[in-house]
């Protein structure tokens, strides 16, 4: 990982860090705290053919004359409109890995039947954008200033100016409130969220979190650190901008917390710790970054990492860092992180 060891933070600095991680939530500028109180106009939604409105989490209002048919998504949006029914034509983002197949960030979008515009950071093809005669952009965003995810910055205006663009805020908030603007957004254009299979992955995904309160309130005394590892460095998350660890936190799961002090150099989001202190933190649990830019922990070879308690005692299991926002693919994120503490032992 090229960057992991920059002194200064870039978008793309960030992202070299991985996961817990990575994001970027280090871009200058401001945004609207209130921005994520929009939704979405829910009298247009069965009219296919009538106009479109939805208020994004910039606080920016999209209007068109028809509900978008040719949608291009970041992979992990354009994922988790699938899940809804919801087709997009084009993608931008881990979306194929170097052996051709799907990237995790991809969900079960046929990724064959989707134009990639970018597959890498900073990667993104104008005119292969503009052929696809855009009606909507649609991406996460990683920080309060509306820095659309992986949106190249040199190309930015050039791409703003093809369509209109839909922001999903997944910055210092819990994993329910971009899951529910997700749903909105899938309502919006023509999902329905009447279907039983919508309908029985949010129930899961109720169950799934009452399941995990009880794991964590039964096992208060186990620490699990988020970690996420590169050639150069192992990086511990802190809770207080991830989705996920806001949400898992606030059902009790205990969790390793580098200080504040300690994120300057992560732009708050996590630590960087070199492979000879990656023992400096306690943990029974550890949670390790599960996206295709990161060592995964079958391919850790320091000794190190192979001496952690934790490690040594088989209690390592995965993390989406970048959640794909569908109650279906969220319910084995808050399942597999129960079934880790109901069966882990104290080990540190």
């Amino acid at each position: 990982m090229s960057n992991a060891r920059a002194t200064h933070l870039t978008r793309r600095g960030i992202l070299a860090a991985g996961g817990a991680l990575g994001l970027g939530a280090v871009l200058a500028a401001c945004g609207d705290d209130d921005a994520n109180s929009g939704g979405s106009d829910k009298e247009t939604t069965a009219a296919k053919s009538g106009p479109w409105t939805f208020k994004d989490d910039r606080g920016t209002t999209v209007k068109l004359d028809k509900t978008p048919a040719n949608i291009v998504a970041f992979t992990g949006v354009g994922a988790a409109l699938y899940d809804y029914g919801i087709s997009v034509k084009g993608v931008f983002g881990p979306t194929k890995t170097t052996d051709g197949k799907a990237d995790v960030q991809a969900g079960d979008m046929d990724i064959s039947k989707v134009t990639i515009l970018g597959n890498v950071w900073d990667q993104f093809n104008v005119e292969k954008y503009a052929a696809l005669a855009p009606d909507v952009l649609i991406s996460t965003m990683f920080d309060d200033a509306g820095t659309l995810w992986y949106v190249p910055e040199t190309s930015k205006d050039k791409i703003a100016k093809l369509a209109p663009s839909v922001g999903i805020s997944v910055y210092d908030r819990q994993l329910t409130a971009p899951l529910q603007r997700m749903w909105e957004l899938a309502e919006s254009l023509g999902a329905d969220m009447t279907a039983a299979k919508v309908t029985d992955a949010k129930k899961r995904f109720e169950t799934a979190a009452t399941r995990l309160r009880a794991a964590a309130k039964a096992k208060p005394d186990l620490k699990v650190m988020a970690g996420s590892a590169s050639q150069e460095l192992f990086y511990v998350s802190g809770t207080n901008l991830s989705i996920d660890l806001e949400y898992f936190k606030a059902l009790g799961v205990n969790f390793v917390e580098p200080p504040e002090s300690a994120k300057k150099q992560g732009g708050g989001w996590y630590e960087s710790l070199s492979w000879e202190n990656v023992d400096k933190y306690a943990a029974d649990i550890i949670m390790m970054d599960d996206r295709s830019s990161t060592i995964q922990p079958a391919d850790i070879t320091e000794a190190t990492w192979k001496k952690l308690p934790a490690v040594k005692a088989g209690q390592v299991i995965s993390r989406s860092p970048e959640p794909i926002l569908s109650y279906d693919k969220c319910v084995p994120l808050l399942e597999n992180l129960a079934e880790a503490l109901e069966n882990a032992k104290k080990v540190s």
